[in-house]
C-alpha cells in the first residue's frame, strides 16, 4: 500500500521561479469536523474563514489516526503509524486518577523516556538540507528525550511543549514542567498563555526570516482539554477572559463532582461552561492565526506562502463533527475525517472545495515537492503530491486508507468503508451515508468481506516493513 511519491518531472504542479515557497503548517488540537465560522454561526473563526475564502476547504480530508500522537507522526514523515512505528500514545495513564508523579518516578516513565524511532526522516530534515529555516513552536508529543527534540530532526527552532498536553497557563502537565526551549526545559513564559505564546513566537520567526525560504509548523494545544489534575481545569480547554466575554450568553458556572475519581467537595465544570471554553480557546486560536496571516501580508509575503490547516483528529464530546458519526479515539468518520483548509494565492483557487479522497499522509510529500527537496530513494510512502488536486487539476489518485487503533481497525476503499470494534462489525456506504448511520454488514456480506480482505492484506504489508519502535517487539 505504500505509494511512489510523484517527482517533479510527474506533476505539472505550478512551482514559482525563483524562490522557492515559504510553508505555514498549522495544526489544531481535537478540533471538531464542523468547528469553523464558515459552517456554524456561532463559532467566530473570521481569520479560519478567511482561509477557506481565499483558499480551499478540503470536506474529504482524513488523519491517519484518531489521536495525537499517532496522528502527528504520520504527516510528519508521510507514514502509516503502523510503518513508522508510533502507533500509541507517549503518556502515563495515572493522572486519569488523580495520581501525581514525583519528579523521580516521572522520570523513569514511559511519557518522559518513549518516542518516534531516530531512523524517522521528519519534514523539516529535508526542508532543512534544501536551505529552510525550520520552526516548530507548539506542541511536539512525539519525545522529550533529547535524542527525540524536534531540533535532532531538522528543526532549528523548538519553543513548545514536549508531550501530549500540558496546562494552558502553567505549561504543565499534570504538575510536571513541560516546555522547552530548543533542548533545554524551560519555564521563562509560565503564567502566559500558551496560545499567545505560540502566536508571539510565530510573528518573530517570520520577521527574522522574510528573506528566506521558511518552514513554520505552528502546533497549537486548542482546543485540547487542560492537563491540571484540578478538576475545574482538565475537564476544558482554557481562554483569557477576553475571548469568554465573546460568547456572552454562555455562562461559567462549576458544580459538585461526581464522588467517583475526584477528593471530596471538588467541583467541575458545567456542560455550557465546557462549550463556553471550547469555543473561546478556539476564537483565540483563530486571533493568533490571524496575527500571522496579517504578518504575512505586511511582509508581502503571502503571495509565495503555501498555508494549509487541519485538525490532529475528530473533535471530543465538547466539539461538533456534524454530521459524521464519533469522534476522538474511533474509527468512525468523527474520529479521523478533519476540517482543512488550504491556500496558494495564485495557484489555488479561491473559494473553492475539494471533495476528493485526501489525507494527512499527503502532506509530507506535498511539502517536499513544494519546496524541491530531495527524498531519500529508499524511503517507501504512505501519500502523494496534492497539490493538483488541491488545484482543480487532477483527482486525487487516493483510492484506499486503512486504520488500526488498540481494538479498532477499519478500511475504506472507494466510498465504501469497514469498521470493527467492540461495538460491533460495521460496513458503511460513504457515498450516501456519510453521517454511517445504516449498517449494510448483512446486506452485502461479499462487499465486507472484500474490504476484510483488503485490510488484512495492509495489515501484512506494514507487518513485513522494516520494523520501527518504539511499540513493535523486534
Amino acid at each position: 500500500m505504500g505509494l511512489t511519491v510523484l517527482t517533479g518531472t510527474q506533476v505539472d504542479a505550478e512551482i514559482p521561479s525563483g524562490r522557492p515557497p515559504n510553508i505555514l503548517l498549522i495544526v489544531s488540537d481535537d478540533q471538531g469536523y464542523n468547528d469553523l465560522g464558515i459552517l456554524r454561526p456561532d463559532l467566530i473563526t473570521p481569520n479560519l474563514d478567511r482561509l477557506a475564502r481565499e483558499g480551499v476547504r478540503l470536506t474529504n480530508f482524513y488523519v491517519a489516526a484518531p489521536a495525537c500522537t499517532p496522528s502527528r507522526g504520520a504527516f510528519l514523515t508521510g507514514r502509516y503509524p503502523q510503518r513508522n512505528g508510533t502507533y500509541g500514545m507517549f503518556r502515563n495513564e495515572a493522572p486519569d486518577y488523580g495520581y501525581r508523579y514525583s519528579p523521580e518516578e516521572y522520570a523513569l516513565t514511559f511519557e518522559r523516556i518513549g518516542g518516534m524511532d531516530t531512523r524517522e526522516i521528519i519534514i523539516a530534515r529535508l526542508l532543512a538540507e534544501r536551505g529552510y529555516r525550520c520552526a516548530l513552536f507548539g506542541k511536539w508529543d512525539l519525545g522529550s528525550l533529547r535524542r527525540y527534540l524536534p531540533t535532532a530532526r531538522g528543526f532549528h527552532e523548538f519553543y513548545g511543549f514536549v508531550n501530549t498536553g500540558i496546562d494552558y497557563f502553567t505549561h504543565e502537565r499534570y504538575g510536571v514542567p513541560s516546555m522547552y526551549r530548543n533542548e533545554k526545559p524551560t519555564t521563562e513564559d509560565s503564567g502566559t498563555y500558551i496560545t499567545d505564546l505560540i502566536r508571539r513566537e510565530a510573528l518573530r520567526f517570520i520577521e527574522a526570516n522574510h528573506d528566506r525560504p521558511f518552514f513554520l509548523y505552528l502546533a497549537f494545544n486548542a482546543p485540547h482539554s487542560a492537563s491540571n489534575l484540578d478538576p475545574r481545569i482538565r475537564a476544558a480547554p482554557q481562554a483569557p477572559e477576553k475571548y469568554k466575554r465573546m460568547y456572552p450568553h454562555l455562562r461559567e458556572e462549576y458544580v459538585p463532582a461526581p464522588n467517583h475519581r475526584y477528593w471530596p467537595n471538588a467541583e467541575v465544570p458545567t456542560r455550557e461552561t465546557r462549550d463556553l471554553l471550547y469555543r473561546a480557546a478556539i476564537t483565540a486560536m483563530d486571533e493568533a492565526i490571524g496575527a500571522v496571516l496579517d504578518k504575512l501580508d505586511e511582509l508581502r509575503l503571502s503571495e509565495n506562502t503555501f498555508v494549509l490547516f487541519f485538525s490532529d483528529n475528530g473533535g471530543t464530546g465538547l466539539g461538533d463533527n456534524s454530521p459524521l458519526r464519533g469522534g476522538k479515539g474511533q474509527l468512525f468518520e468523527g474520529g479521523v475525517r478533519v476540517c482543512a483548509l488550504a491556500r496558494f494565492p495564485g495557484r489555488i483557487p479561491a473559494g473553492t472545495v475539494c471533495e476528493e479522497f485526501l489525507s494527512a499522509l499527503e502532506v509530507f510529500p506535498t511539502l517536499v515537492r513544494l519546496a524541491e527537496a530531495t527524498i531519500p530513494a529508499d524511503l517507501t510512502l504512505d501519500g502523494f503530491d496534492m497539490l493538483p488536486v488541491l488545484q482543480g487539476k487532477e483527482k486525487s489518485p487516493r483510492q484506499a486508507m486503512f486504520w488500526e487503533w488498540v481494538e479498532w481497525k477499519a478500511a475504506r476503499v472507494g466510498t465504501w468503508k469497514w469498521v470493527k470494534s467492540r461495538q460491533g462489525e460495521f460496513l458503511f456506504d460513504l457515498g450516501s451515508d456519510v453521517g454511517e448511520r445504516t449498517n449494510l454488514i448483512n446486506k452485502y456480506p461479499s462487499k465486507a468481506e472484500e474490504l476484510r480482505q483488503a485490510f488484512a492484506k495492509w495489515k501484512q504489508e506494514m507487518e513485513a516493513a522494516e520494523p520501527r519502535g518504539p511499540f513493535r517487539d523486534y
